[in-house]
């Protein structure tokens, strides 16, 4: 197997790449700059991508742009035809066929360029990440107060992702989608903010009252609400608490 990884240095693409040379595999990143097993190439513009491409039996998707993945993956897939490359690898949220979100749309757009490529491809749909959820959180840490919605997340920790994605890439293409890959727990975002302070250094009585929860209006918070983002079956990988202590170290 040759192996190229699209994204390969972003927050899922560096344990994918770890992930593949833990399991024997020796793959090369796409990038658009020059660097240690980097494959040069642009996916914005498509420069490049049929030299990157030579040689390659097989891609992970992980590259992502949230004005231009659809072009972007278009470009991709018409370089791997022609290339022959006889798996692709697709990584796509859980929910992008039914959150009314603009980059869940843009995702779901994607997955049927995958399909309709002649590319033998996999698709697998993952939760949000830790890094995400976390995220929201730090985005609020000099406020007096974290604002939540009345939402739960089933966080995932992106190491469980990359050993998801190098054992798909090994195998046969699926022809459509796996099973969705959630996280340990589905768990309420006040409760997922307040291990995110103790993780800081709060205590928990202190965490909780630091909290605040918001009834969000419209479908977007409607669709949360309902679920519709998570898989609602444990899943592999550390649990938030220990993500976010191991992240505050």
């Amino acid at each position: 197997m040759t192996l190229l990884i699209t994204g390969g240095t972003g927050t899922v693409g560096r344990p994918t790449v770890e992930a593949a040379r833990a399991a024997g595999l020796a793959p090369s990143i796409l990038s658009r700059r020059p660097g240690a097993d980097h494959r040069v190439a642009d996916l914005r513009t498509g420069t490049g991508l049929p030299a990157a491409l030579e040689g390659v039996t097989n891609v992970v998707h992980l590259a992502t742009n949230r004005r231009s993945d659809a072009r972007a993956t278009s470009r991709l897939v018409a370089a791997a035809r022609a290339a022959g490359v006889e798996h692709l690898v697709y990584l796509s949220i859980v929910g992008v066929d039914a959150v009314p979100l603009g980059y869940y749309r843009s995702k779901l757009e994607c997955e049927g360029i995958v399909a309709q490529s002649g590319v033998p491809f996999t698709v697998l749909r993952a939760t949000q990440f830790h890094e995400f959820v976390g995220s929201l959180f730090a985005a609020q840490r000099r406020l007096p107060r974290v604002l939540t919605l009345d939402v739960s997340f089933q966080p995932i920790d992106t190491g469980a992702v990359a050993a998801r994605l190098v054992s798909l890439v090994g195998g046969p293409p699926a022809g459509g989608r796996v099973d969705d890959l959630g996280g340990p727990a589905v768990l309420p975002m006040p409760e997922l903010a307040e291990q995110w302070l103790v993780a800081r250094g709060l205590s928990a009585a202190d965490a909780r009252r630091r909290v605040v929860e918001w009834r969000a209006p419209g479908r977007l918070a409607a669709a949360y609400r309902a679920g519709l983002h998570t898989t609602g079956l444990p899943g592999p990988g550390i649990p938030f608490a220990e993500w976010a202590a191991a992240a505050a170290r």
